[in-house]
């Protein structure tokens, strides 16, 4: 019997690449997103689609429930759907601060949540919280995609012990910079005029998109998602990125806070 796995976020980038690879795997796939005709390549493959909006419980709901009664099970989540931000923080809405937080934090918990009764029927599931490297550091001009991937890394720990006596394993994994459309569906807060940051922000910005456009396939976290959930005991944290990128998690621990805070102000010209 085919293994049943959701991915959220499917019409692009890491999200494609996973339920494409899940699916070459033998893997019973069904891909979620806002935009369903986004995955009609999915679809062409037998890959089930399915429309979902995180930010709305009621689309959440509706589905959970229509893979559960297609398949009557669903052995992976995995939770890749996410929206980014930048933006100096005095400077970026809080209401646009709320809107990441429903996608990125509140939705990822919803979806966890909608599966979490079935998994502990079955005894038995996996579920990858796609964080971000990010999450590991406040990061200037991004620091609330910072807090929303850094919540979610905290949020996955005390999960994955509540769930641990019912089978169900949980584990988050960190990218570093992917090469996926994140740049273009970000929010981006304007280069104000008056702004006191526009300079330094702009600089940055532009620095964003390059690590973007440089960043790696997601094919590779594709593939890292494959093998964890194949794990009978995961991790709680994995990261994948470059060496440098999993290295700066290495020095916050190992640095004093000012050291760091300094290497992190001049690689981003501060």
């Amino acid at each position: 019997m085919k293994k049943v796995a959701i991915i959220t976020g499917a019409s692009s980038g890491m999200g494609k690449s996973t339920a494409m690879n899940l699916h070459n795997q033998g893997y019973k796939v069904y891909g979620m997103a806002r935009r369903t005709e986004k995955m009609n390549d999915l679809k062409e493959k037998g890959m089930g689609v399915v429309p979902l909006d995180l930010t709305k419980d009621e689309t959440i709901v509706d589905a959970v429930n229509t893979v559960l009664e297609k398949e009557g099970r669903i052995d992976v989540l995995v939770n890749n759907a996410g929206t980014g931000i930048t933006g100096p923080i005095e400077d970026t809405p809080t209401d646009e601060m709320r809107k990441v937080f429903e996608t990125n934090f509140f939705g990822s918990i919803d979806m966890i949540k909608a599966v979490l009764p079935q998994m502990r029927k079955q005894q038995s599931g996996t579920i990858i919280n796609v964080t971000s490297i990010a999450g590991y550091m406040g990061l200037p001009y991004r620091g609330i995609y910072s807090a929303t991937k850094g919540a979610l890394d905290l949020v996955s720990e005390a999960i994955r012990m509540e769930v641990k006596e019912f089978g169900i394993q949980i584990a988050t994994i960190a990218p570093g910079d992917v090469a996926t459309n994140i740049a273009a569906g970000r929010y981006h807060t304007p280069v104000f005029e008056n702004s006191a940051y526009k300079e330094k922000y702009q600089v940055n910005l532009d620095l964003m998109d390059s690590h973007v456009d440089s960043g790696m396939n997601p094919i590779k976290m594709a593939e890292q998602i494959y093998d964890v959930i194949n794990l009978k005991q995961p991790n709680v944290h994995y990261k994948v990125g470059t060496f440098m990128e999993k290295f700066s998690i290495v020095l916050k621990k190992i640095l004093p806070s000012n050291r760091y805070e300094k290497l992190l102000m001049n690689h981003y010209k501060l």
